[in-house]
């Protein structure tokens, strides 16, 4: 198969095809994972030069970001984009869908364009136990603890997800509320989805709480248009609630406009806090209350570490970067009140 057969195939311009291919900027998240996904189900390999095929590496660190919506990689993308012009090496940015796994790409791309090292924004534990092994440059993931994959090549640099969503349901639960529904992510394809959702879970258990996963949880993408529908979904099903956790603020923004088409106030009638602390939180109306992961720090770190494995090749390190709630305007206390519960 050829260029031309996926453009065939697609419907995209040959142009559009090649840049997706060679991981180019200028191509649309959709496009580009309609075309990689073409490409991986076709079995297509682009063929490299002469001159890379000869080459040990390039000058080049390869970013493999996972998600082509997540508004948090997009803002710490920029970061590091900004960081790394002020350094000696070429920065490579290549999206992945969030259902895909993300370090079989990064295998593909190390072969294909001999990077000197890999950042992964987001991960799953599976994909790197998988498919990690042949993958033999200095990597680090970000957003995602590997500490326990034992890669000698591998480090990363985390926010204590468990903790940040176990905190988010406690303040919920310390402003009375005992009927809490869950919007978060696939717990199967995305460790950071479990990770809040068992977080949920151990707050529930600590006080008591009866909670019914297959009622008053939904397992949905990490987008506005998810978070929307996800508070439909619940409607829908029965769930009866005070409040919400959404496991990202993309999420809780989608959530809040459809509790108001469906005539629920936040937070006179429903609470409502999720995690990223995305600087537009702070620009609604409620101002939307969130767990703050340190964004800047976390980009930051993340290459600081991977610069210092290429000058040195120091060992693998683990970190975990701090986090604060933000209370925001979208939570209410009704102790004094009892709990009115919305459906």
């Amino acid at each position: 198969m050829t260029i031309k057969d996926l453009a065939e195939r697609t419907g995209y311009a040959v142009g559009t095809v090649s840049r997706a291919l060679n991981g180019h900027p200028n191509v649309s998240p959709k496009a580009r994972a309609i075309i990689l996904e073409a490409a991986r189900e076709s079995g297509f390999q682009l063929n490299t030069n002469a001159k890379q095929l000869k080459q040990t590496h390039s000058n080049a660190v390869q970013l493999v970001v996972k998600g082509l919506g997540n508004e948090m990689f997009g803002e710490m993308v920029e970061i590091i984009q900004n960081q790394m012009a002020r350094t000696r090496y070429q920065l490579l940015v290549d999206y992945v869908d969030e259902d895909l796994n993300e370090v079989a790409r990064a295998a593909q791309l190390c072969r294909e364009r001999k990077p000197l090292g890999v950042l992964f924004l987001g991960g799953s534990n599976q994909s790197f136990l998988r498919d990690f092994a042949p993958i033999d440059v200095p990597c680090v993931v970000i957003t995602h603890d590997a500490s326990n994959l034992n890669y000698p090549n591998l480090s990363s640099v985390c926010t204590n997800d468990y903790e940040a969503a176990r905190q988010a349901v406690e303040t919920l639960i310390a402003l009375g509320h005992r009927q809490i529904a869950v919007i978060g992510g696939d717990r199967e394809i995305s460790d950071t989805s479990r990770l809040r959702y068992e977080g949920c879970l151990q707050a529930f258990r600590e006080h008591g709480i009866a909670f019914d996963p297959d009622r008053d949880y939904k397992g949905v993408r990490y987008s506005w248009q998810n978070g929307y529908q996800a508070v439909q979904a619940l409607l829908q099903g029965g769930s009866r609630f005070t409040a919400i956790f959404a496991a990202a603020d993309v999420m809780a923004i989608g959530a809040i406009r459809a509790l108001w088409e469906n005539g629920m106030r936040v937070p006179e009638d429903v609470s409502i806090i999720s995690v990223d602390g995305l600087p537009l939180g702070g620009y609604l109306v409620p101002k939307l209350a969130t767990v703050v992961q340190d964004a800047d720090r976390l980009a930051r770190r993340g290459l600081e570490i991977l610069l210092e494995n290429l000058e040195s090749r120091a060992e693998a390190c683990h970190e975990t970067v701090p986090f604060r709630i933000s209370r925001g305007e979208s939570i209410r206390d009704i102790r004094t009140e009892g709990e009115d519960i919305h459906a």
